[in-house]
């Protein structure tokens, strides 16, 4: 074998890593390139779950006005003879 033999015999060599190693890659860059626009759109949804549940955070001041409500419409109704 001469000495360009070899040359030549690494060069493929090295090619065909780099072409091996640029196949596995690409894929594994695609895919979090998807799961990036994935969670930036769940992260979207998750802020305007935040806006639209925000009245929820009165709720139990509401449920304990209510009931004084209640109470005081009872207690109006037993004067009353109801």
């Amino acid at each position: 074998m001469s000495s360009t033999a070899g040359w030549t015999l690494g060069y493929v060599i090295a090619i065909v890593v780099v072409l091996v190693v640029v196949a596995l890659v690409v894929p594994i860059l695609l895919l979090a390139r998807r799961i990036g626009t994935q969670a930036g759109d769940i992260d979207d949804s998750l802020a305007e779950s935040v806006t639209n549940t925000a009245g929820l955070a009165g709720l139990r001041v509401t449920i304990e006005h209510a009931g004084v409500i209640v109470a005081g419409l009872r207690r109006g109704r037993e004067r009353l003879g109801g």
